[in-house]
This record gives structure tokens, sequence and C-alpha cells, in this order.
């Protein structure tokens, strides 16, 4: 397999999307704002900044977006501290499958990079990747295949050498852009016809990634 492989974070590393997604719910529900379930959905696999935006564009300029962002941030890590974010079921096998194999492997996630590191370093992670790219390490936000065409430049491959395994929309519109080939585990957001025609693969897990890579 004379590949790169680029993983994104949230959602594909950690089990972190319902998460973090159930901490923005007590924050809403204490700034009295509704539906955040669903605008949260939206903001998923976004830069920090997107997110803002999009939580404006839904409940208005004049919402407490910031100390919503920042409390349910907060709350987020404060749970998740000591023991380190939940790693999604067969991470672990997959990326030692990867590092045997000596298969170039990088992390491109729209969180920010310091953030990045030092969680995949609580959980013993941070070293299986070759290439770290946060989301402050770009301009464009996904779907803009930006952060991709970093990873993949900065791992000295070519789009078309690379692998990337995403669980959202704009992951998978973002590395399909890029000229990649997508691959979909799902996680909060199962594949629409949209995605299915940009996806090379979709798999229910990432043990199925690992038998896929192994043929």
């Amino acid at each position: 397999m004379n590949k790169a492989v680029i993983f994104d974070m949230d959602g594909v590393i950690f089990d972190s999307e319902r998460a973090y997604i159930e901490c923005d719910k007590i924050v809403a529900e204490k700034y009295g704002l509704p539906n955040i379930e669903e605008v949260a959905y939206r903001c998923i696999g976004t830069t920090t900044e997107r997110t803002k935006q999009i939580l404006k564009e839904y409940y208005g300029e004049d919402a407490p977006v910031e100390a919503l962002f920042e409390e349910a941030t907060l709350l987020f890590r404060e749970k998740y501290k000591e023991t380190g974010i939940p790693v999604k079921d067969g991470v672990r096998e997959l990326l030692s499958w990867l590092k045997e194999n000596r298969i170039p492997t990088a992390l491109a996630s729209s969180t920010l990079t310091k953030v990045v590191k030092q969680e995949l370093t609580v959980v013993g992670l941070i070293d299986y990747f070759d290439v770290i790219i946060g989301g402050d390490m770009v301009t464009r936000s996904k779907p803009a295949p930006d952060i991709f065409l970093k990873a993949i430049e900065t791992l000295g491959k070519t789009p078309e050498d690379c692998m990337i395994i995403e669980d959202s929309f704009n992951g998978i519109r973002a590395a399909h852009a890029a000229g990649s080939h997508p691959i979909m585990v799902p996680d909060i957001l199962q594949p629409d016809r949209e995605i299915l025609a940009l996806a090379t693969n979709v798999f229910p897990s990432l043990h199925e990634v690992l038998e896929y890579f192994k043929k």
C-alpha cells in the first residue's frame, strides 16, 4: 500500500461530537437558546470561527454566542481533562497497523493545533502521527480543501496518494475537493445521496477500514 492516510479528529479519532453537543445543550438552556442540537449539527467539521458565524446566523448578532461557545468548551474540557476524551473503537488498532507498515499518517482537524496536540497527548496517540495540522494553520474552513491540501503538502504526497478518513459532510466535501480519496466512517451524521457520491468508501467503523487497508 503506497499511500498516506489523513485523519479528521473529532468524530473519527475521538468520540467527542455527542459529548460536546451535550455540553452545548446545558449552556444553551441557561441562555434560553432553542434548537441547539440542530444548530450544532451544522457546525460539525468546521473551525471555531465558522462555528461562531453559524450560531450568529441562527440566533442573531446579539445572541450570547461567545459565552455559549466559551462556556460549553470549558465544560467539555473540565469533564475530560483527567481521563482524556473517549477514543473511538478501532482507533488504536488502525494507527498501530499504519505505523508498523510505515505508512505516512497525518491528522487534519478544524480544532486549534495546540488543543489537538494536547488532546492526543493525554490519550497517548500523538506519536502515531507524522504530521498534525490544526484549523488555525489555514485560512478557509471545510468544506474548502485547504486543511487537507496543507496536510498533503507537508506529508510530501500528491492528493491522489492520500486517503482521508472523515465523519462529517463538510469533511467529505473538503477531501473530495482536495482531489484525494474520501473514506467516511459515519458518527452522528449518516451519509445522504450527495455524500455517497463523493466518498470513495463508507464503512461502519474503523475496524472495517483496517480490513480494507490490509487488502
